[in-house]
């Protein structure tokens, strides 16, 4: 291999899959080169930009300006001093070629231009998933629920949006393709007719569905599509037979992720490309499965903030500790709750009546963020970086009110000794939020803890709403995930900055591709291409 494959990452996002792949080396030597990507949300295509201009530097050689942007030192955005600086004009303007702020279905003749440019005559492999809200199983029911019209999944644009990515394939014929989905894709049905079989065969014949031609000097080509994952106690791998649509699950948690993510992971390989047993292998178990405790103990411990009333660590510990304090009358007198968790909570609340700072500054945010206790090897030499010294980006606590705050420590608590996050059944009435059907069991998980000592729940974008789903298991800090929390995770590296505002910041990394499986799809494919 002289030199990386090209690679068009569509549907891009903050970068996630695009990270993997260019992280991949294969006999010491870079092994993908991202040539463009196209994302329409604006901050997600900012931080796409910053990431894509990080790359443009061999590690050792990134600007140390980058990492004064990082401590916060040349303002809030990349955009404020960062980019201004006269030395790094030049990888800026390159940056700027890859990480394209386009929308798929309305820019094409822009966006077939800018591959044009990008890739050249090379070969090249495509990378990315259409939106899916359309394909989740929430989205689908939210659609169905809609008061205002009838739901018509015929109608939806986003079920179809697949094509723009089969557009691609028909007209630039890459050698692989990588196309990723939420497993709700399998069940998805537009007039009574699953999704998934008329896309895993027009996947096969991209240019009949799309009515595409190849690009001038490309030749037209069939696809194989393959699973990334072996079929347990089925046929060979490598047979004529189809393979169930549940075959294309790839669960995350059983390759070294500290998450129960489930995707669909589609790998589509050219028929003139060399697929055989001996230059294809699938993804491996691994026994090391790294737990949210130890992926998420050597940030900074954060209290959370109030949301209402003016924030301070004498009126967190105040509103805490007074709302606790005549919750636990109740819970002191309910059948329901458990001894060993009364006992626990009241413990918890005493720990923060008497704390002198109760591990936060007068704005609820440690300022001198410090690492502290290690995380396995194999992910801390991928998370960490030594440039960043001690510091710690995208880790702020948000604001919750006060029953919220004391609802969070009692899930904490109970999830600390009982290793499991109670449901609404369990949950004692006394910490019942005022929703007339709270009880119904419509919200039996309406809250959940992440269990330290377990992979943790699949990261979605609906962090950003609340918080409730993604309560951290230490119950002082009384608070949900902060993004660091949720992007590691999500394994995305320590200096992989997020920006815009922290609502954005969360939709980004919940609807990322992990980094660290994409890298090891990465070396799968690197074995087929290279």
């Amino acid at each position: 291999m002289n030199k990386p494959v090209k690679v068009i990452d569509l549907f891009a996002g903050p970068g996630g899959l695009g990270e993997g792949f260019s992280a991949c080396r294969a006999n010491g030597k870079q092994a993908f080169k991202i040539a463009i990507s196209i994302e329409k949300e604006e901050s997600a295509h900012r931080t796409l930009l910053l990431r894509a201009f990080f790359r443009q530097f061999e590690h050792k050689d990134v600007p140390e300006e980058y990492y004064a942007f990082l401590r916060g030192e040349l303002g809030k955005h990349p955009e404020d001093e960062l980019y201004k600086i006269p030395k790094l004009a030049k990888p800026l303007e390159e940056a700027r070629k890859e990480a394209q702020q386009l929308t798929l279905g309305e820019d094409n003749n822009i966006i077939h231009e800018k591959i044009r440019e990008a890739i050249g005559g090379d070969e090249c492999i495509l990378i990315g998933g259409p939106p899916c809200q359309a394909y989740s199983l929430v989205g689908r029911s939210r659609n169905y629920g809609a008061k205002d019209k009838a739901y018509s999944a015929a109608e939806d644009h986003r079920n179809f949006l697949y094509l723009e990515y089969l557009k691609i394939i028909a007209k630039f014929q890459p050698m692989v393709f990588v196309m990723e989905n939420v497993k709700g894709m399998l069940s998805a049905k537009v007039e009574g007719k699953f999704i998934f079989e008329a896309i895993h065969n027009d996947l096969q014949e991209p240019d009949k569905y799309s009515k595409t031609k190849p690009e001038p000097g490309r030749e037209k080509h069939q696809y194989r599509i393959y699973s990334f994952v072996e079929r347990s106690g089925k046929v060979d791998l490598f047979d004529d037979q189809p393979l169930d649509s549940r075959d294309f699950i790839i669960r995350m948690e059983n390759y070294g992720l500290p998450q129960a993510r489930h995707r669909v992971i589609l790998l589509g390989i050219r028929e003139d490309i060399d697929s055989s047993a001996g230059n294809f292998s699938r993804l491996q178990h691994v026994e090391d499965k790294p737990t949210v405790r130890q992926v998420t103990a050597d940030l900074p411990r954060l209290r959370s903030c109030l949301s209402k009333g003016g924030d301070s660590v004498a009126a967190w510990r105040e509103t805490i500790t007074n709302t606790g304090n005549n919750i636990a009358k109740n819970l002191g007198c309910d059948s329901m709750v458990p001894d060993k968790i009364y006992s626990d909570f009241v413990r918890q609340l005493n720990r923060i009546m008497n704390s002198p700072t109760c591990t936060g500054s007068d704005k609820g945010l440690e300022r001198n963020k410090k690492y502290s206790k290690g995380i396995p090897t194999k992910l801390h030499d991928w998370y960490r970086d030594e440039r960043l010294g001690e510091h710690v980006i995208n880790h702020e606590s948000r604001g919750h009110i006060a029953n919220d705050l004391v609802r969070y420590l009692y899930y904490s608590t109970y999830a600390k000794n009982m290793k499991a996050s109670p449901n609404s059944a369990k949950l004692p009435k006394a910490l019942w939020p005022a929703h007339k059907n709270f009880g119904s069991g419509k919200f039996a998980d309406r809250f959940r803890v992440q269990i330290a000592d377990n992979q943790g729940t699949t990261v979605t974008c609906h962090i950003s709403k609340d918080g409730h789903y993604f309560i951290h298991y230490d119950p002082i800090q009384c608070r949900s995930l902060t993004v660091r929390e949720a992007a590691r995770i999500q394994t995305f590296p320590d200096n992989y900055y997020f920006v815009g505002n922290r609502t954005q910041q969360y939709v980004q990394v919940g609807n990322a591709v992990p980094p660290y499986l994409a890298i090891q799809l990465a070396y799968i494919i690197a074995k087929i291409v290279t």
